[in-house]
């Protein structure tokens, strides 16, 4: 096993957290970048006593560099530390974007560099709240062959574990990710807003137990676990649902329209509603999602 002097450029709610866990595992935290005042209040809170310094410094400090900047950053930083001679052969480089593969780090590998694409498949406060998650949190990993044993043991140390992801797969990843999580919450908080105008004083508390339920199922069995109007093709549920949100909640048309559309197309392939019964269903979603629909009554 290898202990590491790792040096974090991009101090974030990633780049700490991540760091903070190395450390726990007896790397040595050698140096930060991080210029907003977030990023050091988060180096002094998870890392105390790490000096602060340049991107450059931090790099050359280090044999284990750790990337954490944004996506759309992180080509060119790759691409200063490698032609400055911050990142030099044999240096460990690793990346947390999802979206990226090992093509973002061709720079630092063409200075000799073992590049290696490390993602957690998690949210993060930037606190050390995050540091228990990261135990079984599962880490999407690209490497070459070389470089698996070490990705291999990073992982390990972090809590996680590994999913191998091919690099032309790597951006299907992120969006499955993202899909599923991102979008989770612009669902969640949508029907709580509706909740609230229906007369609900806390409807996270009526939606948790629900939606712990549904994600639970959802997850153990897929389509299988899908309820409610749409499977059981009530037109004139799912109509009402409309006519009440056009009026009281007009910024969730479009998406309670796209998931019902998504729900719909699902069930009939599986044939639990009839094709006839969807046509109906898709007229009244169709109607509803119209250009031409600006008031409720135009649903009835």
């Amino acid at each position: 096993m290898s202990h590491f002097r790792v040096g974090v450029i991009g101090a974030g709610r990633v780049g700490a957290v991540l760091a903070a866990a190395l450390r726990n595992a007896g790397h040595e935290i050698v140096a930060a970048a991080g210029e907003s005042d977030a990023s050091r209040g988060r180096i002094a809170a998870l890392l105390p006593g790490t000096p602060v310094v340049k991107p450059s410094d931090a790099a050359r400090a280090a044999d284990l560099l750790l990337l954490t900047v944004p996506d759309d950053m992180l080509p060119n930083v790759v691409a200063m530390l490698s032609a400055s001679g911050a990142i030099r052969e044999g240096q460990v480089v690793v990346h947390t974007s999802g979206a990226h593969g090992l093509a973002v780090l061709a720079d630092a590998a063409a200075v000799g560099a073992r590049p290696i694409a490390l993602h957690p498949a998690m949210t993060f406060t930037g606190t050390d709240v995050d540091l228990p998650r990261l135990r079984d949190a599962v880490f999407g990993v690209t490497a070459g062959e070389a470089e698996r044993d070490v990705t291999q043991q990073l992982v390990a140390d972090l809590g996680g574990r590994s999913m191998w992801v091919e690099e032309d797969k790597r951006t299907l990843y992120h969006a499955g990710l993202a899909h599923g999580a991102n979008h989770l919450v612009t669902l969640v908080t949508q029907a709580m807003e509706m909740l609230s105008a229906a007369g609900g004083d806390v409807p996270a508390d009526t939606l948790r137990p629900l939606l712990a339920a549904a994600l639970d199922n959802a997850l153990a069995q897929g389509d299988a676990a899908l309820t409610g109007p749409i499977v059981r093709g009530d037109v004139e549920t799912v109509r009402a649902h409309l006519v009440e949100i056009r009026a009281n909640a007009p910024e969730t048309v479009a998406s309670y329209i796209a998931m019902a559309r998504a729900t719909l197309d699902r069930v009939v392939t599986d044939g639990r509603v009839l094709p006839i019964r969807a046509a109906k269903m898709r007229q009244v979603l169709d109607a509803a999602g119209s250009p031409a629909q600006s008031s409720p009554s135009r649903l009835r």
